[in-house]
């Protein structure tokens, strides 16, 4: 259900301003004092500055006045920039080993990215801690979202005007493969333009994107046999049977219907996040991979919070997530971080906006674009470099279907197919392409689920520390 954004009272709302910026030296559940520079802060975007967008701003803890500065989109589309902050590529992590505390231990991330770059952690708009002052006529899109995030990161620059030299990349995971090029090219579009201030953008990182929904979404069945989830029997008669399309499926076609119940049959308890992770509840699991997904579906039983615990590690991904709303929701962490009094209740991670194969457009948000493809083939005849990167264990987005779309840009190959490392050990495997100014890093990350660096933490933060330093991965 989308959740209800309380507002200030109108007046009270009216007198915000445009901007604003705290800085924030300890949070509840860190012990002392932040040893890094963060940064809250709201910026109001759209014809009337009626949405007001929260952001994370972490500054690099290596060099901030040269590191590259990125901004992090999540997916969703109605996902808080907050899961990346804490349980991705942020400085903090939570501590899972005691669960009897009002507010959860925080501990230091020795695989964060604000090691070697400045990083704005964006929560798109009535996600996390955004909100609209009038959310009874607020809407979304595909195609508006990208001129948000433009406007706001125009509008985050003019006040950080140190940052403006910095290299900066678009960045995000998912859903947001559907918008953040079409964000680069708004902002090449707005520099050539001559629009202030003049955007230093050099680039993007997608992991496991949505890009072409027909291939994305198609890619899963191939997948699922390369994984061995399908048999060569059910793989092959259901290929035959549906003439390679699974999600555009003719209801008079009864030998392809039998055949995606079969299909169905195997893949409905796997998680579709990481096919070798536990499911807890139905929404993580396959059970409605291959159609709309009915929210009414009932969960699986819940786990206590404490039995799914073990040793530290989670038995269960999802378990850790309420850790995020029993957080955010605390009145000392709220005050911690300056958010406005009165315009959220209940904090939720992502809301009703969150997009499914065959979902008709929410009551906020229009589903209007069905492949970024163009705006990457537009940003093939720029400056711009891209790495798109994709866990090798997620069922949601495969991999397979991003080689698919990269080979449809018809780039040149400026290296085959090899492995990358870490540790000496292999961490994934990569190629690279180019046309003239533009250059296209793929990798895959080993044994990574659906947003890569949640899984294989250490693996992302080398990738991410060589590529952005312009080196081999």
């Amino acid at each position: 259900m989308q959740r209800v954004r309380l507002l200030i009272v109108l007046l009270a709302g009216l007198s915000c301003p445009t901007f604003s910026q705290k800085i924030v030296k300890a949070l509840p559940g860190f012990p002392g004092e932040l040893p890094f520079k963060l940064e809250t802060g709201y910026v109001e975007v759209g014809g009337k500055e009626d949405l007001v967008l929260f952001y994370y701003f972490v500054q690099s803890e290596r060099n901030a006045s040269e590191d590259p500065l990125l901004i992090w989109i999540s997916g969703g589309p109605g996902c808080s920039s907050f899961r990346a902050f804490m349980y991705q590529l942020g400085p903090l992590t939570i501590d899972y080993d005691d669960t009897t505390k009002e507010i959860p231990d925080l501990h230091l991330n020795p695989y964060s990215w604000t090691k070697f770059a400045n990083i704005i952690f964006m929560d798109v708009p009535i996600t996390g801690f955004s909100y609209s002052k009038s959310p009874e006529t607020y809407k979304n899109s595909d195609t508006l979202s990208p001129k948000y995030t433009y406007e706001f990161l125009c509008k985050w620059l003019e006040k950080h005007p140190q940052f403006r030299s910095n290299p900066l990349y678009i960045t995000g995971v998912s859903y947001s493969g559907l918008t953040i090029p079409a964000v680069v090219e708004e902002i090449f579009n707005g520099n050539e333009a001559g629009n202030e201030p003049r955007i230093n953008i050099e680039g993007y990182v997608l992991g496991n994107p949505l890009t072409v929904k027909d291939i994305d979404f198609n890619a899963r069945i191939p997948y699922a046999h390369r994984m061995s989830l399908l048999s060569d029997q059910i793989f092959e008669s259901t290929k035959l049977s549906c003439k390679g399309d699974y999600i555009n499926v003719n209801q008079s076609n009864t030998l392809c219907q039998n055949d995606l119940q079969q299909v169905n049959q195997c893949l409905k308890d796997v998680c579709f996040y990481h096919i070798s992770e536990d499911v807890c509840n139905v929404e993580t699991s396959t059970r409605s991979l291959l159609q709309s997904l009915d929210s009414s579906s009932s969960k699986y039983p819940d786990l206590p919070l404490r039995s799914a615990i073990l040793k530290g590690r989670p038995l269960c991904r999802e378990i850790t997530y309420p850790y995020a709303s029993i957080w955010a929701d605390n009145v000392d962490v709220r005050k911690a971080l300056h958010i406005r009094q009165g315009t959220i209740g209940v904090w939720a991670r992502c809301n009703g906006d969150h997009y499914y194969l065959g979902r008709n457009d929410s009551d906020h948000y229009a589903y209007n674009v069905d492949s970024s493809l163009e705006h990457h083939r537009n940003l093939t005849r720029k400056s711009c470099r891209a790495l798109i990167l994709s866990g090798d264990h997620d069922l949601i987005f495969p991999y397979i279907g991003t080689k698919q779309w990269i080979q449809d840009l018809h780039l040149s190959v400026d290296s085959t197919w090899a492995p990358w490392f870490v540790r000496g050990q292999v961490a994934g495997y990569t190629e690279s392409f180019s046309h003239n100014d533009f250059t296209l890093t793929f990798a895959t990350v080993k044994g990574a689920g659906h947003a890569a660096q949640e899984y294989r933490p250490e693996e992302c933060q080398a990738m991410a520390y060589r590529w952005l330093g312009h080196k081999p991965l």
